[in-house]
């Protein structure tokens, strides 16, 4: 069955043809030139949107003002973020202004 399918044994053995010697190209060192200035990696764009908020613990009493910074495109989402965020530390929360930046 190997014969059928490769052939017998002496035909596998390729024979040796003489060439002539190739030759061998010259190797030409050069020196390298100046340095060239490699490209800075660019920062993917990030949406960001600066939420302004004026927050308090007691009603009607004194505001703070306090902004927070959401990594997204929408508005809407960026204020339920702030909200969310600031209604952990204080009781009271009112939404300014939401800008992207």
């Amino acid at each position: 069955m190997r014969r059928a399918l490769f052939g017998s044994i002496e035909s596998a053995v390729p024979e040796r043809v003489a060439s002539q010697p190739e030759s061998v190209p010259s190797v030409i060192f050069s020196r390298p030139g100046a340095p060239t200035d490699k490209k800075k990696a660019t920062k993917p764009f990030r949406p960001r949107i600066k939420v302004t908020l004026h927050v308090s613990n007691e009603y009607e009493g004194r505001m703070f003002e306090l902004i927070h910074e959401a990594d997204t495109l929408s508005t809407l989402l960026a204020e339920q973020q702030a909200i969310k965020a600031a209604r952990k530390k204080y009781r009271y929360v009112e939404v300014v202004s939401g800008t992207p930046m």
